[in-house]
């Protein structure tokens, strides 16, 4: 497949190209927000909790755009504001975005709730069927919830060697 962003690729190799787009510390958590959280506008990624200053943001929504991940739409309800839309190239970034979540959950300290992980790890068809449907109605409805430290009512999967059984 072409590459869609102007930067000379480091190598011929699929994951270094993928990583030239994607692997900086910002812009898979811009693609997780517009994915699962249903964030649209700059505002809503800036105070989403990662603490993202607003330069960086400007940048990696600028270089998601120019990469062909997401589009910069008007806003139905009001044509001055700008929303965020992944594109089908972004949207196809679901699978990926299940497994890192998974993956973190078992293997670093996180909030994620044990029953939420398992739930998604046991269903990941379904799980991924639904972003693509939610994206696809431009449903802005969050996929799963924040997971934050205030979240008291499940049991989490904080161990650095995850609390996950494989």
């Amino acid at each position: 497949m072409p590459r869609t962003s102007k930067a000379k690729a480091r190598s011929g190799c699929p994951v270094s190209a993928t990583l030239d787009l994607l692997g900086d510390r910002w812009s898979l958590l811009l693609v997780r927000d517009m994915m699962v959280r249903g964030y649209r506008t700059f505002r809503e990624f800036q105070h989403s909790g990662e603490g993202i200053a607003s330069n960086i943001l400007a940048d990696r929504l600028q270089k998601l755009e120019a990469g062909g991940v997401v589009v910069r739409e008007p806003a139905a309800e009001d044509g001055r504001s700008t929303h965020y839309r992944l594109t089908a190239k972004g949207i196809a970034l679901a699978p990926v975005l299940l497994e890192l979540l998974i993956w973190g959950a078992h293997y670093e300290e996180t909030d994620a709730p044990c029953a939420v992980i398992e739930q998604m790890e046991q269903n990941r068809a379904a799980v991924i069927a639904e972003a693509v449907r939610r994206w696809e109605q431009r449903d802005p409805t969050p996929l799963i919830p924040p997971f934050t430290s205030n979240a008291k009512s499940l049991p989490k999967s904080n161990s650095p060697k995850g609390k996950l059984k494989r």
